[in-house]
């Protein structure tokens, strides 16, 4: 009895002294950018004992004695281990996985690890979303993903972006891809992409072959982009500070031909003319101006240096049961030509809540102001400005007409002090609840509703101070309201090797949209602008609205053998009410994809070269809803006629309606690979695919004994064809310097295959069978007509210093049937390379676009000199019968068959160029903060191209009204900091 108590005893104690012997270990965990990494994992290696990072990543643990290990694992992350020894305090970096395919994605109604998805689906990289000084999110995507071509039209404050995701699919309606947000549908909502605040966004995912799109039915066919903004976590609360500053300034400067420049210019015209004009110049003010030798620089009157800035401040935190996410944002952009200014304020508020153990639930709003008020200068008026024009009258005031009595072109200043306010809101509000129910394990069913209310208001007055004798108010305000209500389930099961998931969607959208516009002219003074239209002595009004409701179903099953072999078959049904009353409201839209993991196969197991392998084959239908409601009705327009002696309004048939309309349907065909080799090192995608959009809808030309001349139908097809390619891979890594670089390259061919049944051309819209959607059809220029060559068999009314155009039709003589197909306007390829660097705590991202193999009319070449009298672009010069000039027409030449002067716009553009310091743990201690960036970023900064002119991207407008496209491309440098609060 005394040994069996001995022994028992000397156990208890060998127990409690281990216990005692128990070693604490403490630390923290940070990412590549020395960030803490909350919710990571530290494990004792060979037992249960684990702990979990807070939300400064930090962590304590016991452990048996210094033999011990500790495993520490974050999801993205390559898991990481360290024996103790004689540490208590261990702190950890851990670097992210190149294993791409074990990534979670978003995809439509659900998330997926990549290695499980079967569709071709892109997931644009955090670094480019969170270190990326952007006012709109596509600039972001532009350059980055293959496949997906984003231009901006414009570099003016606030405006936006516009994508296509493999090439153009229809010829009327819109090409753009389908925007969902957080879940709910957002393109057909009225908002824009400038709506969202790109600092609230948390991961970006693009779908572009048929079995990712399907789902989305008779909006899916031009591509899908699904945006998902921030949650909170649970934890103390978190906050975040962000800002940035910088300055603008033109990119690329065209200057106007200078004082002696523009005086040599008048002296040609006239010899070349046959001009009698004995004045230097042509007309009183310029002739002034001169004698006392008064010059403007017109592009530097317009120009200021632009400025931008932006603050963010954010909170996030919570408990296991409510997590909250809360932003504020503020953008601030002057332009670099003045007047244009661009105000954005946004607010966001994401909140979940686990109400019961079964059933969570949560709100998402958020809040935009627009703000682009204030008139603008024109860039395209300044540059055609005499540099002896003047720049003020005798009151001060801008002189309305500078190159009086020259009365054509008025003043690039005209209108920068007119009134006038454009502004929008966006007002969003989502609710969620889902439910898990116990008593059916793996189901979930979850309720989406949604409401947006997004009203715009334009109010704009042209006064005797612009040139207007009159005055002129305009006024306009529309409003679009959309609800949004789904009911989706999902239902996953396991057993064995197999993996079943089943979702299913019913949703039901509506949208309400009005719009009014009041015009109004003659007003005795300009004191009440568009104030007070009543006053006016003849007034406009018009109006239009309407009500579009779709309903839906959708069915989606995913199956998966021992993650090796998967399957994924879709169906979605989609009833829209625009379409025509005589044909099905309802189209359905399947898809099959499958998918081969060889990876995971015996003979690949043990690979030295082939770490992951996936081959993707994808097969579908999606649709374009394209037309508008109300379409399917025939309109009229209304038209003033006399009627016994009085100017009564009329009606004169329009459009003809069509009853049959129907959607654009894309059949679609992808094959994909998804690979990592050499040990993770090398990652990438490569992905070929073919569609076939038909039934496009056209404007079709009927008899006018009809009383109409158009109709709208189903008629057309289009289709296109690409290859894709993505890679990345790290070139170097030893010791504190990492050098990562990743590449893409996208190839696309879009042809028209028919029109209109008859597959015949038609020449008046530059649609042609067999070519791109978007050509140049022009004449061809072989040169100028030179003084000595007789131009009369060919070109009876040229003369020298005239164009000459190739005879392509070999009649004997140019007519417009000589004109040819000279280019596509959409690129035949495009690229994008980003190098980064890292060395310690110091980060540096160059990132280099390309675009090539694109033509486009260069309107900044096609000057017209109306007599001699307006200045043109310095540099490009013309004929003279002494340079012999083989490119540039003589001053007098006329342009009669408006030739549009096409050129090769294809570019390579250093696009951005990033330099960040990102603050270790020692320097957080510190300084008692959680997390800090401060970075440098360059924008736009070098493009290499042959095109002459601002911007080869963007389509530079020559016109002259208020608003017209004639802003330059800009080079945007900033300074920012990302402050984390502890």
């Amino acid at each position: 009895m005394k040994k069996t108590i001995l022994m028992l005893f000397l156990v208890f104690s060998s127990i409690i002294y281990g216990q005692s012997e128990k070693i604490k270990i403490s630390g923290k965990l940070v990412d590549e950018n020395n960030q803490p990494l909350p919710g990571a994992s530290v494990l004792v290696k060979g037992t249960n004992s684990g702990a979990v990072t807070d939300f400064e990543g930090s962590y304590s643990i016991l452990v048996g004695n210094a033999s011990s290990t500790l495993t520490f694992t974050y999801i993205g992350y390559d898991q990481k281990e360290i024996a103790v020894g004689n540490q208590t305090t261990v702190n950890v970096k851990l670097t992210p996985t190149n294993n791409t395919l074990n990534e979670v994605v978003v995809v439509g109604y659900g998330t997926q690890k990549k290695s499980d998805v079967t569709g071709s689906v892109t997931s644009l990289s955090k670094e480019r979303l969170s270190q990326l000084p952007v006012t709109n999110v596509l600039q972001s995507v532009q350059g980055a993903v293959a496949g997906v071509t984003v231009t901006q039209s414009s570099s003016a404050p606030g405006s936006g972006t516009s994508a296509q995701i493999r090439g153009a699919s229809s010829i009327s309606a819109s090409t753009g891809p389908f925007i969902v947000l957080d879940g709910m549908p957002f393109s057909t909502t009225g908002g824009s992409l400038n709506d969202i605040n790109p600092n609230d966004i948390e991961s970006l995912e693009i779908l572009k072959d048929a079995s990712a799109v399907a789902i989305y039915g008779t909006r899916g066919a031009n591509g899908v982009i699904l945006i998902t903004t921030k949650k909170g976590k649970s934890g103390k609360p978190v906050i975040k500070f962000n800002t940035y500053t910088g300055i603008e300034q033109f990119s690329n400067r065209i200057n106007p031909m200078g004082p002696a420049e523009y005086v040599q210019k008048y002296a040609d015209w006239k010899t070349q003319s046959g001009s009698r004009d004995t004045n230097v110049l042509p007309n009183l003010f310029e002739q002034q101006n001169y004698a006392n030798g008064v010059v403007t620089d017109w592009i530097d009157q317009v120009d200021q240096l632009g400025k931008i800035q932006n603050y963010n401040v954010s909170i996030s935190g919570g408990s296991e049961s409510v997590k909250y996410y809360i932003s504020g944002d503020l953008l601030e952009q002057k332009g670099v030509l003045k007047g244009y200014n661009f105000q954005r304020g946004s607010l966001r508020s994401n909140i979940n809540a686990k109400i019961t153990p079964y059933l969570d639930g949560g709100v998402n709003l958020f809040l935009t102001n627009n703000n682009y008020d204030g008139g603008h200068t024109n860039l395209t008026l300044a540059g055609r400005m005499s540099p002896y024009g003047s720049l003020y009258d005798a009151n001060g005031d801008y002189e309305v007409y500078p190159m009086f009595g020259e009365l054509v072109f008025r003043s690039p200043m005209a209108r920068l002090n007119s009134p006038r306010n454009d502004r929008n809101q966006n007002i969003t509000a989502n609710a969620f609840f889902d439910l898990t129910p116990d008593f059916l394990p793996g189901f979930k069913y979850k309720l989406n509703v949604g409401y947006t209310l997004v009203p715009s208001q334009f109010q704009s007055y042209l006064g005797r101070d612009t040139g207007d004798l009159l005055g002129t108010a305009l006024v306009a305000n529309s409003e679009t309201r959309s609800m949004t209500v789904e009911n989706i389930f999902n239902y996953n099961k396991s057993w064995k090797n197999h993996t079943v998931g089943v979702t299913g969607l019913y949703s039901a959208q509506q949208t309400d949209f009005f719009s009014s516009t009041t015009s109004a002219s003659g007003f005795i003074n300009d004191q009440l602008s568009f104030n007070n239209l009543s006053t006016a002595s003849s007034t406009s009004a018009s109006s239009q609205g309407y009500k579009s409701n779709l309903l839906s179903q959708m069915l989606r099953l995913n199956y998966s053998y021992a993650s090796k072999y998967l399957f994924t078959a879709t169906a979605r049904r989609d009833g829209y009410s625009a379409f025509g009353s005589n044909s099905s409201k309802y189209g359905l839209f399947p898809s099959v994809a499958l998918g081969w993991n060889i990876s995971k196969e015996k003979f690949l197991e043990n690979s030295d070269f082939v770490s992951n392998l996936k081959l993707r084959a994808s097969y579908g239908l999606s649709g374009n809803q394209a037309i508008n409601p109300n379409v399917t009705s025939s309109t009229a327009s209304t038209v003033r006629l006399p009627f016994n002696g009085v100017s009564t309004v009329g009606v004169v048939a329009n459009v003809l309606g069509n009853k049959d309309l129907t959607w654009e349907s894309t059949l679609g065909t992808n094959v994909g690979v998804d690979f990592e080799l050499f040990n993770k090192r090398i990652s990438g995608t490569i992905d070929a695919y073919s569609t076939d959009t038909k039934d496009l809808l056209l404007l079709r030309a009927i008899p006018v004994i009809t009383g109409y001349s158009q109709v709208l139908q189903n008629l057309g097809e289009v289709s296109n064809k690409g290859l894709e390619i993505s890679l990345k891979t790290t070139v170097l890594n030893k010791g504190n310097f990492r050098w990562e670089a990743s590449a893409n390259f996208a190839t696309n061919k879009n042809k028209i295959v028919d029109l209109y049944g008859d597959k015949k051309d038609d020449i008046g819209n530059r649609w042609f069978i067999g070519k791109p959607i978007g050509v140049v059809y022009d004449y061809k220029q072989v040169g100028v007509w030179q003084v000595g060559e007789d131009p009369s068999g060919v070109d009876p009314s040229a003369k020298p210093g005239d164009l000459k155009f190739a005879d392509t039709d070999k009649s004997g003589t140019i007519t417009p049937a000589d004109r040819v197909v000279l280019g596509q306007t959409a690129p035949k390829w495009t690229g994008g390379i980003t190098n980064t660097f890292h060395y310690k705590d110091f980060h540096l991202n160059v990132f280099i676009q390309t675009a090539q193999g694109m033509t486009k009319s260069n309107n900044v070449l096609d000057y017209r000199d109306y007599g001699g009298r307006q200045n043109l672009p310095a540099g490009v010069g013309y004929w003279t019968a002494a340079n012999q000039n083989n490119t540039r027409p003589s001053l007098a030449y006329t342009n009669s068959r408006d030739y549009n002067y096409p050129k090769d716009a294809s570019y390579t553009r250093l696009k951005d160029v990033t330099l960040s310091y990102v603050a270790n743990a020692k320097v957080l201690d510190k300084l008692h903060l959680g997390g800090l960036t401060i970075y440098m970023s360059g924008r736009n900064l070098v493009t290499w191209t042959k095109w002459f002119g601002w911007d080869p991207e963007a389509d530079f407008d020559k016109g002259q009204a208020l608003d017209t496209n004639s802003y330059p491309l800009t080079s945007v440098f900033t300074i920012g900091t990302n402050i984390t609060l502890k």
